[in-house]
């Protein structure tokens, strides 16, 4: 393995020697990744580590992966990202998704009142600065109220100019995006946002497959929780669970807990979409990482019972799951294989939010945004920037 002249340990980085080794593309055993400024400088056969770096060596059957990106995270470790739009309510948000292999999220404010997307849009930059924090998704209010879920009616506001103003702000944040219903958007709308460097995706909405093909003309490319909270497919009526399966240009997320989607419809919407399009996503809300099965929604309580959150009348309210368990999911009920599941959690949301070229994958050059999970995928540690939680040493 190269290693530069007159480097100490330190400046040159440190090694980590793995069983197994998910680069992204395929699985590799007793491989190395050589991490150096936060980044891989390089991988190699574990035979051609050199001495004298400083290494960290994963129990037998572990596995590297590169570190799950999540694009719909609503709270985490007893926060909830409406109620502290602020750089220490992401921190701590991120915090508790960290233990669970995301190395990447996307802190997601669901529909609320306009001060509330400003104060989000106005600690915007402070809350990119935290590490693994990758955008904001703006989840309404520009949603169809036929199609609300768990989302305040008296909050949803039409596309306007003053909402179009504030949403270019997003733009500048990050890989930010936003989820709208394209029904209600009048023509050239999602192109003006997509123009501006806004990502956005469908949901809470009864848009047609001609609504659909519209906006995905217009630069739309993705669809939010698939099945959820949106029009279902039919012979004569796609919807936009039709379109997310025919339309090779929306990138699709997906809440693999199976109560969200039942586990045979997971199984189609993979069979039908692929590894390369389907995203998994947490829809996590605060209990994720907090020791409490209830908590306050914009002045309701949400009970955690059985695995699945409800508001008092029932309705769904997000999911308690975490990105590990989304991908032990994957393998479990969709039918994909580990690397499918692994690819699903990673590279494909990365390549959602066009990132691609610098995480998703474990290559010289790339982040070293990294996983390490044992035999049974529970995470053994995790690395953001090439810094670990010290958990392996």
């Amino acid at each position: 393995m190269p290693r530069p002249r007159h480097a100490s340990p330190a400046a040159a980085g440190f090694l980590i020697l793995c069983p197994r080794l998910f680069d992204g593309e395929a699985m590799r055993e007793d491989a190395c990744v050589w991490v150096r400024d936060g980044r891989i400088a390089a991988v190699m056969p574990r035979s051609s580590a050199q001495d004298g770096l400083p290494h960290v060596r994963l129990p037998d059957g572990a596995l590297l992966a590169p570190g799950f990106i999540d694009t719909q995270v609503n709270g985490g470790g007893g926060v909830m990202f409406n109620d502290a739009p602020t750089p220490e309510g992401a921190a701590a948000i991120v915090a508790a998704h960290r233990r669970h292999g995301t190395t990447g999220l996307l802190p997601t404010l669901i529909t609320d009142a306009p001060e509330a997307m400003d104060r989000a849009l106005d600690a915007g930059p402070a809350i990119l600065a935290q590490p693994g924090v990758l955008g904001l998704h703006l989840e309404g209010p520009f949603i169809n109220p036929a199609r609300k879920g768990v989302h305040r009616a008296d909050y949803i506001v039409p596309l306007d100019a003053a909402t179009i103003a504030r949403l270019r702000r997003a733009a500048a944040l990050g890989r930010s995006f936003v989820t709208l219903a394209p029904e209600l958007a009048p023509p050239g709308v999602v192109a003006a946002l997509t123009g501006a460097g806004l990502r956005v995706s469908a949901g809470h909405t009864e848009a047609t497959g001609a609504d659909m093909e519209r906006a995905a003309g217009e630069g739309l490319t993705g669809v939010t929780h698939l099945f959820n909270a949106m029009s279902q497919l039919q012979g004569r009526a796609p919807g936009v669970v039709g379109a997310a399966m025919a339309d090779e240009r929306l990138f699709v997320g997906i809440i693999a807990d199976g109560l969200h989607v039942d586990p045979l419809s997971l199984r189609a919407a993979f069979r039908a979409i692929g590894a390369e399009r389907l995203m998994l996503v947490t829809d996590a809300m605060s209990s994720v990482g907090a020791a409490t099965d209830r908590f306050m929604l914009m002045g309701r309580e949400v009970r955690l019972a059985g695995g699945r959150l409800t508001t008092a009348d029932g309705t769904l309210a997000g999911a308690h799951l975490t990105m590990a368990e989304a991908v032990r999911n994957a393998v479990a009920m969709m039918g994909a294989s580990l690397p499918e599941a692994l690819r699903m959690a990673s590279r494909t949301p990365a390549e959602f939010l066009g990132l691609g070229g610098e995480r998703g994958r474990v290559a010289p050059g790339m982040r070293a945004d990294l996983v390490a999970l044992g035999p049974d995928l529970d995470v053994l540690d995790s690395w953001v920037d090439g810094e670990g939680t010290g958990a392996l040493g």
